[in-house]
C-alpha cells in the first residue's frame, strides 16, 4: 500500500507541475486568482480533461491516504473533490466564460470536466 501511495502521490504531484508551468508558459500566469492566465490553456493533459491540476491535487492526496492508510485522509480527498466540482460549477467555468468567451465555450464542449472519454469523438 505504502508504495502504491507513492507512486500515486508522485504522479499527482508530476500532472500538478506540469499544468503549473502550462499556466505560465502557455497561459502567461499563474494558478493564483491575482495571476490569472491571459490564454486558454488547451495543450498537454488539458486537451483530456478540462482539469488536470485538479486531478492532479486528488491524485496526491489519494495517494497520501494510501500511504499512511487513513480513512480520514481519503474522506478528505472525496471531500476536496466534491468542493471542487461545486466551486468550478458555480465561479471557476462561469468565469472562464465571461474571460475567454466563445473559444472556451467549444473548448468545454469538446472536453470533458473531469474524466478523459475513453473514445475520441468523431
Amino acid at each position: 500500500m505504502r508504495l502504491a501511495g507513492a507512486v500515486l502521490s508522485a504522479a499527482g504531484l508530476s500532472l500538478f507541475a506540469w499544468c503549473v508551468s502550462l499556466f505560465v508558459r502557455i497561459g502567461k500566469g499563474t494558478l493564483a486568482p491575482w495571476d490569472p492566465t491571459r490564454a486558454l490553456v488547451a495543450i498537454g493533459p488539458y486537451r483530456f480533461v478540462r482539469n488536470p491540476m485538479i486531478t492532479g491535487v486528488a491524485l496526491i492526496l489519494a495517494g497520501e491516504s494510501l500511504f499512511f492508510r487513513s480513512w480520514l485522509l481519503a474522506a478528505w480527498t472525496a471531500l476536496f473533490v466534491m468542493l471542487n466540482h461545486v466551486y468550478f460549477l458555480a465561479l471557476e467555468e462561469p468565469g472562464l466564460h465571461r474571460r475567454f468567451g466563445e473559444q472556451y465555450r467549444r473548448y468545454a464542449t469538446a472536453v470533458p470536466r473531469w474524466l478523459p472519454r475513453l473514445r475520441r469523438r468523431t
